[in-house]
């Protein structure tokens, strides 16, 4: 499964791939779609729409998440990130992509294992998780790859449920300790 995760913004919106086959977390591609500050903010949303479907394009995502906004100090930072947020989900839904959507605390739980983590620990751990030796990773950029990881592991624990111990440990032998 290839999985496209967003990190929106106006300034700056973050994409990152991976792909999870097998409960194994592979690095397909990231980086930040940067829209001029000249342009006004219809074409900022458009340039990320196009952006966006070229990536969709070149790298065929089976699914899509994104993260979900969180009311800051400045509403209208909170209203622009919802605008980018709704031309994300316009582009999942002209993709027929499998859409979810995880606001950061849950993000940061699932990648570090805490909800109120920094942005250099969740950069650190996407390094970790993912293999990568990334000095110059933006933040926008590993926090689109940790979207993508933390629907990676959310979509991993909902097939691994099992019905009973037998076939958990069946289906997930890397599990146990001996």
């Amino acid at each position: 499964m290839i999985i496209l995760g967003v990190d929106p913004g106006t300034k700056f919106t973050g994409y990152g791939i991976v792909q999870y086959v097998n409960n194994e977390l592979a690095y397909v591609s990231s980086g930040v779609i940067k829209p001029s500050v000249n342009l006004n903010i219809a074409d900022k949303l458009n340039k990320i729409y196009n952006e966006l479907q070229k990536i969709i394009t070149l790298y065929k995502p089976d699914e899509f998440s994104l993260e979900t906004a969180f009311y800051g100090k400045n509403i209208q930072s909170t209203l622009k990130i919802g605008y980018v947020r709704g031309v994300s989900l316009l582009i999942s839904a002209h993709n027929k992509l499998d859409t979810a959507e995880y606001s950061p605390r849950e993000i940061k739980k699932a990648v570090v294992g805490n909800g109120a983590a920094s942005k250099e620990q969740v950069q650190f751990m996407i390094n970790k998780l993912l293999r990568l030796e990334e000095e110059n990773m933006k933040f926008d950029e590993s926090d689109a790859l940790a979207v993508a990881v933390c629907h990676a592991f959310k979509r991993g624990s909902r097939q691994s449920k099992s019905s009973s111990w037998a076939s958990y440990v069946s289906a997930n032998p890397d599990k146990i300790i001996e």
